[in-house]
């Protein structure tokens, strides 16, 4: 393992970022796309399209429990390598899907795959670095992988405006195979030879009960989740919100990016400081912000029209800016105490929150038809439910195992 004072070179940050920014992309792409995919698989509900969103998140976190042991028992690069064959046949699936239901399942088949990357990513990262230090290469990664969605749905409306929207699902499947040719060449092992855990069907019971031992790793779990969830309400409704509430279709993708420019630049704060003020005060104070803000909005506004989109433009551009300090934080409190069990540790973290994350996603996303209060309202009681979370293990100063 690297010392905490030794720097990491710009390329591995980069590459870190590329195994993550492919997910992003491969949701955020294809937002302004999601009518005419409809149109193209005969559905016309926008309540439906969100599947094309939340079930993609579907795959992500089940895939993790799958990958995350085999990369403790066989190695991080081979584990990559199977994950993006599997992308790319779930995103030949995807081209072709002559319905909603098939497309689905090829969303759920792309998470599945991606989940390979995104979860090996961070245990490369956990197999590496330790502490604060991690904390900070993770809000990195984590600013660089948000400059794909900030760019992500303009990109996919102009490939999609001159080639059409299955051009989209060509250029993603070229991005992951550059990617994954970096990745060969460029990136060692990270798993040393005596971490290695021999594969059996205990191998995720054993690393489940080593997990629920810490009390942070768990408490932080829950509380990615809880914000995932929120979160995911409004990447889910973005497209609703913005073309179809608003009327706003030509300008969505730049108001996307602008919203993501705001979670970008406190990520990229977040590494800054981080070593400074340390991980749990900077999310705590976050978390707390978060929640008031969404909560004033829920007031603000209650029974009343929508404002107008500035308002609502800086409304979420504050919520969002708020998430920057609080993503990467909350993983690396959570992968601290597990890093000798960095893979599965990692699965089961992703895995957890992710799933609690979707049901909260589809229940709210269920309200917002014609008003986006129903978005804040979900923000708020997540936030709320966090902060409670943690002030529960805000307590005691050391880890406190069961």
């Amino acid at each position: 393992m690297q010392k905490e004072n030794q720097k990491p070179n710009f390329e591995f940050i980069a590459l870190m970022a590329a195994l993550m920014s492919i997910v992003a992309l491969a949701i955020d792409a294809i937002l302004p796309a999601i009518s005419q995919i409809g149109e193209a698989i005969n559905s016309y509900d926008s309540k439906d399209h969100q599947l094309l969103v939340t079930m993609i998140f579907l795959g992500l976190g089940v895939g993790q429990l799958f990958f995350g042991p085999l990369s403790d028992c066989y190695g991080r690069k081979p584990v990559v390598y199977v994950g993006f064959s599997l992308f790319l046949v779930a995103s030949l699936i995807c081209l072709y899907a002559p319905s909603l239901e098939i497309m689905v399942i090829g969303r759920i088949l792309q998470g599945i795959g991606l989940s390979a990357p995104r979860t090996i990513a961070i245990s490369i990262i956990r197999d590496t670095y330790e502490g604060d230090y991690m904390a900070k290469i993770m809000s990195f990664v984590v600013a660089f992988f948000i400059l794909v969605p900030v760019v992500a749905p303009a990109i996919g409306k102009v490939i999609m405006d001159g080639f059409g929207w299955e051009a989209i699902f060509y250029a993603q499947l070229i991005f992951a195979v550059l990617i994954s040719v970096w990745f060969w060449k460029r990136q060692p092992e990270t798993l040393h030879p005596e971490y290695k855990i021999p594969f059996s069907s205990h191998v995720f019971i054993d690393g489940l009960k080593e997990f629920v031992k810490y009390r942070e790793t768990v408490a932080f779990t829950i509380i990615s989740g809880l914000v995932t969830g929120a979160f995911l309400v409004y990447l889910s409704s973005a497209q609703h919100i913005f073309e179809e509430i608003y009327n706003l279709k030509e300008v969505f993708p730049y108001i996307f990016a602008g919203l993501a420019i705001s979670i970008g630049l406190s990520t990229f704060l977040n590494g800054t400081l981080v070593m400074r003020f340390g991980m749990r005060k900077l999310s705590w104070m976050a978390t707390l912000a978060f929640t008031i803000i969404a909560l004033m909005y829920a007031v603000l506004f209650l029974n009343s029209p929508n404002p107008s989109i500035f308002v609502l433009v800086a409304f979420l551009s504050v919520q969002f800016f708020c998430l920057g300090f609080m993503w990467g934080n909350f993983r690396s409190i959570a992968m601290e105490p597990i890093g000798h069990i960095a893979g599965i540790g990692a699965a089961i973290n992703g895995c957890v929150s992710t799933i609690i994350s979707i049901p909260i996603a589809t229940f709210i996303g269920e309200f917002v038809e014609h008003s986006v209060w129903p978005v804040f309202v979900g923000l708020g009681v997540c936030g709320l439910v966090s902060l409670l979370i943690f002030m529960m293990v805000k307590r005691p100063k050391r880890l406190v195992t069961v």
